[in-house]
């Protein structure tokens, strides 16, 4: 199966599906060196496992890493690593009535016509637990980007129609409410309105912003490697995500030139940021700001209308255990996918000038 590596020089390999026997990731590209352990890979997947609130899936995971290779006494070797997660808690039997039929939202159609087959417990390689090894890689490229002082953090800014205010930012509410929220006002706002979906079996689906800072000018290509496309690839390569903006995004739609240009003053910084932290593809010094729209949980409750892989008509109500939003265990997955793409521009980009290449010398 192809498409399932991503990234030039530190490059991130998932492999494993929902209900086969482990879940995981081969990195690499990461220099040698690095002080790294499970413990701190550990700290992010606990982050995105299951069972944390009862608005994510109760599947109960412990999600426990395992590096199997690429570190000796605490430092990584050069060599590849080879990280991952064993499945505890499947419970196939409750995909066994959809066996052959089509859920509304999911994979289930696309994959079959692609492959001719798809394993139907939990979505197989679709699932949202090939996420588990993208969290395990942003963690050895977020280590890495430490040691260069960017700082990579991601929240939850919309939920369904309620948004935060900026002016009731805080981040630090951001790890205190189980929505990832930086407004704890909208954070209960939001938890009351995801308890009236449950009851009325149905989802919602979010906006996550995710800031990086202190990325130094000059990462990224000017034509088909920008940057932002890079990033806008890797985000929406995350399930769910419908829609990835950079900046202003969207808004510029309506903005004028004089009002979007971000102007530069003294010491190379700008008034604004409109640009999101990117000019022609390439980092500009200031915060890199995107957003990733993630749909409803497809997985539903409530009866809905499909299709078995007969073409015929029929109803289907949807057993297991479902998030009834994505975007909060989400969040550090988006954190994950910038920091692998962001070091693997930094380190693409150290032999796009002759003076880089002789301080090695």
């Amino acid at each position: 199966m192809a498409g399932s590596s991503y990234g030039n020089i530190f490059s991130v390999t998932t492999w494993g599906e929902s209900h086969g026997k482990a879940v995981g990731v081969t990195v690499d590209g990461c220099p040698a060196g690095l002080e790294i352990d499970e413990a701190y890979i550990q700290s992010f997947l606990d982050r995105r496992k299951p069972g944390q609130s009862r608005f994510t899936t109760q599947r109960s995971e412990s999600d426990t890493v395992r590096i199997l290779s690429g570190v000796f006494e605490g430092r990584t070797t050069g060599c590849p690593i080879s990280m991952m997660v064993e499945n505890t808690s499947q419970i196939s039997k409750d995909y066994s009535d959809i066996a052959d039929k089509y859920r509304p939202g999911h994979a289930d159609y696309t994959f079959d016509k692609k492959y001719g087959f798809r394993d139907y417990r939990g979505g197989g390689r679709s699932s949202g637990r090939e996420t588990i090894g993208r969290v395990a890689a942003g963690a050895v490229a977020r280590k890495v980007l430490e040691q260069l002082g960017v700082n990579i953090y991601a929240y939850v800014t919309q939920i369904g129609d309620i948004s935060i205010v900026r002016e009731n930012f805080d981040k630090a509410e951001i790890l205190k409410n189980s929505l990832c929220m930086p407004d704890k006002d909208a954070a209960e706002r939001a938890s009351l309105y995801l308890e009236e979906l449950i009851k009325e079996k149905d989802s919602s689906g979010a906006l996550v912003e995710c800031v990086a800072e202190h990325v130094p000018a000059g990462i990224g290509e000017p034509v088909f490697d920008k940057l932002d496309a890079r990033l806008a690839y890797a985000v929406m390569s995350i399930g769910a995500v419908k829609g990835v903006e950079i900046g202003d995004g969207f808004g510029v739609v309506t903005s004028r030139g004089s009002q979007n240009n971000d102007e530069f003053t003294e010491g190379f910084r700008k008034k604004t940021n409109h640009s999101g932290g990117v000019l022609g593809g390439i980092s500009d010094g200031s915060d890199i700001v995107l957003r990733a729209a993630f749909k409803p949980t497809p997985s539903i409750y409530r009866k809905q209308r499909t299709i078995n892989d007969k073409g015929e008509e029929l109803d289907i109500e949807i057993k297991g255990r479902h998030d009834p939003i994505i975007a909060p265990r989400a969040v550090v997955v988006v954190e994950s996918m910038v920091a692998v793409t962001i070091l693997d521009m930094i380190l693409e980009g150290t032999h796009s000038r002759l003076d880089n290449i002789l301080k090695l010398v």
